[in-house]
């Protein structure tokens, strides 16, 4: 009753009620659009009062896909919660185009995640460059390397993600040479969406697989050198940002976080400060 009596204060109409579901007509996805607008900055000006007072405040949303999650969570989340203790941080694991649609539709206030994206109106910081491993057993034809190359890599052994994580795309853009090829084993089929599964599958001596360099952080050096192989240079690395929507609600609990986030990591994962990205095409899902 309310919908229908916005339509008639508006003069047109919202939704198309004669589709199942109901759907937004093109002037409503434009009234839509803009209500977000109007709403994010009405947000603003309490942001722009406690920014002004020096308070960082609040609940705070955010977004982290898996192959990060397990990793760089331990690193950062105590000190951060015991810095800021009026913010409350609501973290939930989320695939890369789960973050990028929950930005959009405000459900989340920023995503830890692999860039550059191709999502308009997305602001990405980068903060730090995470190198790719192998992890192996010593039983695999790779472990007499001290260094790999993409050309050294084989298919028939390799465990990827399943589909959906951003992380089994970069792994496989690795080996060019894997590209449209057939990844699964003749009698074993299986999808995993934990780094941490296919490490233990490949300790019992099934195959290997890529790992980025933060997953073997909390290994003791003398099992990285029975069980890793680093790349030789260039080496294949990703790099991970903190992302928010163009609005920029929250900036001072962004910057907080992302002040903890580099100042918690290992120097040898410290990169020069990057420059902040704003993408202008059209968002890809």
């Amino acid at each position: 009753m309310q919908i229908q009596k916005l339509e008639e204060e508006l003069g047109v109409i919202l939704f198309d009620r004669s589709k199942k579901p109901v759907e937004l007509t093109l002037i409503g996805q434009k009234v839509v659009e803009q209500s977000q607008k109007v709403l994010q900055e009405a947000c603003r000006i309490e942001e722009l009062i406690k920014e002004e007072m020096g308070e960082i405040s609040g609940d705070f949303k955010l977004g982290i896909i898996p192959t990060l999650a397990p990793y760089l969570l331990p690193l950062f989340l105590e000190k951060f919660t015991k810095s800021y203790p009026k913010v409350n941080l609501i973290v939930e694991e989320l695939q890369t185009q789960q973050i990028i649609r929950m930005l959009w539709r405000d459900k989340i206030d920023a995503g830890i995640l692999v860039t550059p994206l191709n999502s308009k109106g997305i602001i990405e910081q980068p903060l730090f460059n995470d190198p790719f491993v192998v992890y192996l057993n010593k039983n695999h034809p790779l472990y007499k390397f001290k260094e790999v190359s993409d050309k050294d890599l084989t298919l028939e052994d390799l465990w990827l993600l399943n589909e959906g994580h951003c992380f089994r795309e970069q792994a496989i853009s690795i080996c060019k040479k894997l590209i449209g090829k057939n990844l699964k084993r003749p009698n074993l089929e299986f999808e995993s969406g934990n780094l941490e599964t296919l490490k233990r599958l490949v300790d019992k001596n099934f195959g290997y697989t890529m790992v980025p360099s933060l997953a073997i952080m909390e290994m003791a050096q003398t099992e990285i050198k029975k069980k890793v192989r680093f790349f030789k240079p260039p080496v294949p690395t990703r790099e991970v940002s903190i992302v928010y929507s163009r609005s920029y609600l929250k900036k001072s609990i962004i910057e907080a976080l992302q002040q903890s986030i580099v100042a918690s990591l290992p120097n040898e994962l410290k990169s020069k400060k990057n420059k902040v990205r704003v993408i202008d095409i059209m968002p890809n899902f």
